[in-house]
């Protein structure tokens, strides 16, 4: 099913969002007042639900119309970038990407990739969502962006997941603890320890349990966190020991910390692009996908 709206009206519902006026959303559009409220209706219409709430002081949007503003700016800035870059050649081409990155991800290797990629291609902006993983398949499922770079473990038919990495979970300890002194560890190693995890609703806990339970181990923890970075600060402290992903955890050179590999069994969780089933990317998300690709497969 086809939906017709005009540029204009998507424009129309943004700016009313935006200024939570009529009146001047109409100056703003160079629209008399009427010709606004057309253009609103007509989007409402199309769409088949009241996306504005409207009062004689205030407007605001309904919870379909806060679901689709993410939506229609992306669609908007798209449209405008994509006027200039059909102008534009080799070096010079312009573009929007837009993506949901895990944050882990987004900190420790995003901006390698994307240094190396505005290098050659200067004018393309980028817009990263750091998200956690289930956020970030919402990103993408509801086409706020592009593409976007998470763990495999949903089962959306309407994704695609291509696998670029295994990330192996690792202890990361200060360098003066007891277990710095061990190449590698068993997971029964870390039993007399004070362990910090991350909270059970994050997609690293669940798949990190559903993989020690399949060997018949649990974890006892002490201090439970919502964020990786927490739970690093916390070892840093000296307040215990903490198991997380490779990729989250700080290089080799950290002046307090190490990480060692944790075998029998060895967990790991498969990173990967997600895209939309179907979904054809920009030329400048294609591009830089290509990139982002070629170079996690290096690192890899």
């Amino acid at each position: 099913m086809s939906i017709n709206c005009e540029i204009l009206d998507l424009r129309a519902f943004l700016s009313v969002v935006e200024l939570e006026n009529f009146h001047r959303s109409a100056e703003a559009l160079n629209l008399s007042q009427p010709a606004l409220s057309r253009r609103i209706q007509k989007l409402e219409l199309a769409i088949g639900a009241p996306l504005l709430e409207r009062t004689t002081r205030h407007v605001s949007t309904t919870a379909l119309g806060a679901e689709l503003i993410p939506l229609v700016r992306r669609m908007l800035e798209e449209f405008d970038t994509s006027l200039f870059a059909v102008r534009d050649v080799g070096s010079q081409r312009s573009g929007l990407v837009t993506i949901a990155c895990l944050p882990t991800a987004a900190f420790y290797f995003l901006p390698t990739v994307i240094k190396q990629f505005s290098a050659e291609y200067p004018h393309i902006r980028f817009r990263i969502l750091d998200l956690p993983a289930t956020d970030g398949l919402q990103a993408v499922a509801r086409g706020e962006v592009e593409f976007g770079i998470n763990i495999m473990g949903f089962s959306d038919p309407d994704l695609i997941f291509d696998r670029l990495i295994e990330d192996p979970f690792v202890l990361a300890a200060r360098k003066d603890h007891p277990l710095a002194a061990k190449s590698e560890l068993e997971w029964g190693d870390l039993a007399p320890y004070q362990l910090i995890t991350v909270h059970r609703s994050s997609g690293n806990r669940t798949l990190l349990d559903a993989a020690l339970a399949k060997s018949n181990l649990t974890l006892r923890w002490s201090y439970e966190v919502t964020h990786l970075s927490t739970s690093l600060g916390l070892v840093e402290a000296g307040l215990g020991i903490s198991v997380l992903p490779k990729l989250a955890t700080p290089p080799e050179e950290h002046p307090f910390l190490v990480t060692r590999p944790i075998r029998n069994p060895e967990i790991s969780r498969t990173i990967g692009i997600v895209r939309r089933r179907g979904a054809t990317l920009s030329p400048a998300a294609e591009r830089f996908m290509t990139m982002l690709i070629g170079t996690w497969a290096e690192r890899g």
